[in-house]
């Protein structure tokens, strides 16, 4: 490992796609209200799975906002793969990725929600069909849109969904007893939003110091400071259903990033907002402390474990009764 080491980040593509959905409402090309089917039409009429295995009419149309979310009504097939709906799911091909982000999505379109959108927080493929209507809206493929709102204003010249061919011997190959990772060396029709990226540290530090400066990275501005404070506040409300939130009654979910406790232990200590990846990479901005964190590895049996030794790692001697005082 080195400094160039190249890391599929998997789920930390979520806020790099996040953040250029909102750039597009900034723009007024999209908003954050409208229906999924205004870009991808076979979302016009959804349907929900009941407990019987019956399917009813979605109450509410899934919007925008919902994919930013998680509250979607969809789901992860690969993650949930014992229930009906998960099944499903595989059996229609959820996991492939010889086929478009469009294609992905108009093919979840015809399977059922698990919950109305709105009324649930559900880890899900939101994102990667967002990635395929912000490609509407935008009128480029995923990869050409990020480079051209993202990677390139910012430096990130590492950060590809394929990776070419002179930088092949970078990407980390880890040894694995479960599943074995992606394989970002063979370009395919799949550009993921929500788990399609490998990028470098140094790289992904960029992103997440240009979210420290509210929105600005050394001079260059990506997004407005107040559509970033708008991402930053929590959507799981009391009448959402968060039964499924990885943290149960802590923290909570904006537009695209996780709201969490910098302390598990104590709440009153402040929150960071944060996503991480499958093969065990992590980030986080910290913004009452002036923190950022970005943790790179490449395995995906003790991902889980890292994330709370992270948090020990970072605030275990950080003093923050001082850094109060200071602030006063």
């Amino acid at each position: 490992m080195s400094e160039e080491t190249i890391f599929r980040i998997y789920s930390m593509t979520k806020p790099i796609v996040s953040i250029a959905t909102m750039q597009l409402v900034e723009e007024g090309k999209l908003s954050l209200s409208d229906p999924v089917s205004k870009y991808i039409p076979e979302y016009a009429n959804l349907t929900v799975l009941e407990p019987d295995g019956s399917t009813r009419p979605a109450t509410a149309d899934m919007t925008v906002e919902h994919l930013l979310t998680h509250m979607s009504g969809l789901i992860y097939g690969v993650f949930d793969p014992e229930s009906v709906l998960g099944q499903q799911y595989l059996a229609a091909g959820s996991s492939r990725n010889d086929i478009t982000g469009l294609e992905l999505s108009q093919t979840l379109a015809g399977l059922p929600l698990r919950s109305d959108p709105g009324a649930a927080w559900n880890y899900s493929r939101s994102t990667d069909v967002l990635g395929a209507v912000i490609e509407v809206a935008d009128g480029r493929p995923l990869d050409e849109l990020l480079d051209a709102r993202i990677f390139t204003p910012l430096g990130m010249d590492d950060t590809h969904f394929y990776l070419p061919a002179d930088k092949a011997d970078r990407l980390a190959q880890p040894p694995t007893t479960i599943p074995p990772l992606s394989t970002p060396l063979v370009e395919q029709p799949m550009l993921s939003g929500g788990a399609g990226l490998s990028s470098t540290t140094e790289d992904y530090f960029r992103f997440v110091e240009m979210l420290r400066g509210k929105g600005e990275y050394r001079g260059v501005r990506i997004i407005e400071e107040a559509t970033l404070a708008n991402m930053l506040t929590d959507r799981i409300t009391d009448d959402v259903d968060r039964s499924a939130w990885f943290y149960g009654p802590l923290g909570g979910f904006g537009l695209g990033f996780g709201l969490l406790p910098v302390d598990m232990a104590d709440p009153s200590r402040g929150q960071y907002f944060s996503w991480g990846g499958y093969a065990g990479t992590n980030m986080w901005v910290d913004p009452q402390n002036d923190i950022t964190m970005v943790f790179m590895i490449q395995n995906n049996e003790a991902s889980d474990r890292f994330r709370a030794l992270n948090r020990s790692w970072v605030y275990g001697g950080y003093d923050f009764v001082s850094a109060d005082a200071g602030a006063e």
